[in-house]
């Protein structure tokens, strides 16, 4: 937590040593619970407190009521999914199999609602937007125009209109199955239907930029011992170029036999 994020701004008092800030990411994680157990109406600031394991004068040092420390519940979900997106490689990403896309944005997600604050505070959206005062639909409308920019960078023959379209129906597909999964006590039926999330993304975007839509195979040499990609260049043989493989450090003269077909953008 930084001087200048939006969650130290609006902190009764800014945590300057760092048994304070873990003090107040206490007092979140512990305050998300409550909110989970019980409800935000029936919640109250001695019982977060309490969860937190901290008393009351202490919480309030930083937060003056429920209403405040949801706030700070919201601003922190906000931190999170703008770093969630900041750290997505969009160039690197769209080069991988739609599955494996799919895989790592899904993945990426589901790990951010393993923490307690991001998941209260995306149930609750759903259920007591009343109380927000800083989230509201403008962050639905960026998650799908991340998303519209992704499939655009995928597959650029698309209109931009048909990648908003798809990108529309991903993201609010996706919140649908989220906030069923988040709201049922079974943790492994949990798990399975933020799984599905992943089948089905795969097959509602496969015809639109699925593998056979890209415009661009490039050819992968893999070592023919292992069938490895980590390659180095080793010098030349009668005028052809040799290779040594980092993972099981045989050598072997090119050969086209040793290429498998990629498909990558242009």
């Amino acid at each position: 937590m930084t001087k200048n994020s939006p969650l130290s701004r609006n902190l009764r008092r800014h945590p300057k040593q760092q048994r304070s800030k873990e003090r107040v990411e206490k007092i979140l994680d512990a305050a998300a619970m409550v909110f989970d157990e019980i409800g935000y109406e029936a919640a109250t600031t001695h019982l977060i407190a309490a969860k937190a394991g901290a008393a009351i004068g202490s919480l309030y040092q930083f937060f003056p009521d429920k209403a405040a420390i949801f706030h700070a519940m919201e601003l922190r979900h906000i931190e999170r999914v703008k770093v969630l997106w900041a750290q997505t490689n969009i160039p690197e990403i769209i080069r991988l199999s739609l599955r494996e896309m799919m895989h790592t944005l899904v993945n990426a997600v589901a790990e951010m609602f393993e923490q307690p604050v991001s998941r209260v505070v995306f149930v609750q959206f759903y259920l007591k937007r009343e109380i927000f005062q800083s989230i509201d639909e403008t962050m639905t409308q960026e998650a799908i125009d991340f998303m519209s920019n992704l499939l655009h960078q995928r597959n650029s023959s698309l209109p931009e209109t048909q990648c908003r379209l798809l990108a529309e129906v991903c993201v609010h597909s996706s919140n649908a199955v989220i906030l069923s999964a988040l709201r049922n006590p079974d943790q492994q039926h949990q798990q399975q239907l933020l799984q599905e999330i992943e089948n089905l993304l795969v097959s509602y975007l496969e015809p639109y930029v699925g593998e056979s839509r890209l415009s661009y195979v490039m050819k992968v040499m893999k070592c023919p011992h292992c069938q490895s990609q980590k390659l180095s260049k080793n010098g030349y043989r009668r005028g052809k170029q040799c290779y040594i493989c980092k993972d099981c450090g045989k050598q072997f003269v090119e050969n086209s036999h040793h290429f498998t077909k990629r498909n990558l953008l242009v």
